[in-house]
């Protein structure tokens, strides 16, 4: 596993972490928890990624039960959390500076940590001055709840704004983006985020990696498995996906050609992912523990992507994006 600095951050993320989205609160609890991050803990593994929005807040006492029973070093970890939807009320979603810090309040008493490394506005907030916003996250790492502060699925404009609001008022930027990125999501980090990696050294810590499941090839057969996400409740866009005819095809291709490299099209997928030097650290996720074991060989497996082969993966691809 190599570690990465996360941007000009001097902090140091795995190149691989682990999610809590989807599976946590929804496929399964704190024993399985435990085993999946124990799994990725012993490849390697520093980062840990969880949002106040999933399964409504269940995935966060989850990882918090999972953190406390399993004991490890708080030096040894990172852990971040996502504020935007945090429930029903009128105030209890957005980037307003009271559910920013309210929001990152009950993140941590469901996380039963004392400070995120990590915490990210989840989306952008059109009815909130995004002064106010910074101003917010400012105030979180002034009080020691978090030590670095980002967004997530913000346009290269709305960053830069931000960032240069901040500047110009001494207060700390926002200094990452976690966006998606995948072999069919690639034109908003490839070309819309070019300056915010040239001129800002944002760093990234980008999520669904193999679009949904897609890339993992077990749809290839047109079925869909039982126990898939895409059967899941409020997941019926990735049951969209995964019968998209053009999508299947390309995942077909991609098969065959891991195959070729002796690996498998998740491996090949994740592996493309981290040849990307603007990529700090790729959040896989799992609901299995061998899951977690064959998303790490990911690591191994970037060796093999030579300049013929990600020529050859390009040529797949190139015709898709979502």
């Amino acid at each position: 596993m190599e570690y990465h600095h996360l941007g000009k951050a001097g902090l140091k993320v795995s190149e691989l972490s682990l999610g809590a989205w989807v599976t946590y609160g929804n496929q399964f609890g704190v024993a399985e928890a435990k085993e999946i991050m124990t799994a990725a803990y012993e490849a390697g593994v520093n980062f840990f990624d969880n949002a106040e929005a999933y399964a409504s807040g269940q995935a966060e006492i989850i990882m918090g039960e999972a953190l406390k029973d399993l004991g490890w070093a708080r030096k040894d970890y990172l852990v971040s959390t996502k504020i935007f939807w945090g429930g029903s009320g009128p105030n209890d979603r957005g980037l307003s500076y009271k559910h920013i810090i309210e929001g990152v309040n009950g993140a941590l008493k469901r996380l039963q940590l004392d400070y995120v490394d990590l915490v990210f506005a989840h989306r952008p907030d059109p009815e909130t001055p995004i002064e106010e916003t910074v101003f917010a996250f400012n105030q979180v790492i002034r009080d020691g709840k978090a030590f670095y502060w980002g967004t997530s699925e913000w346009s290269a404009a709305e960053v830069m704004r931000a960032t240069d609001f901040a500047r110009r008022n001494n207060l700390r930027p926002p200094s990452m983006e976690q966006p998606q990125y995948n072999l069919f999501h690639r034109r908003r980090f490839e070309m819309e985020y070019a300056p915010l990696f040239k001129e800002l050294g944002y760093g990234t810590t980008t999520w669904s990696p193999l679009a949904g499941g897609i890339l993992t090839g077990k749809y290839n057969d047109g079925k869909i498995p039982e126990d898939s996400r895409a059967n899941l409740k409020d997941f019926e866009w990735v049951k969209k996906q995964a019968q998209d005819e053009t999508k299947i095809a390309a995942s077909r291709k991609l098969a065959d050609l891991a195959a070729e490299l002796d690996i498998t099209e998740a491996q090949l997928s994740l592996a493309w992912l981290l040849k990307n030097p603007n990529v700090s650290t790729v959040i896989t996720g799992a609901s299995k523990v061998s899951q977690v074991h064959e998303n790490m060989k990911a690591v191994d497996a970037k060796e093999k992507l030579t300049d013929d082969v990600m020529e050859r993966i390009h040529e797949i691809v190139k015709d898709i994006e979502d």
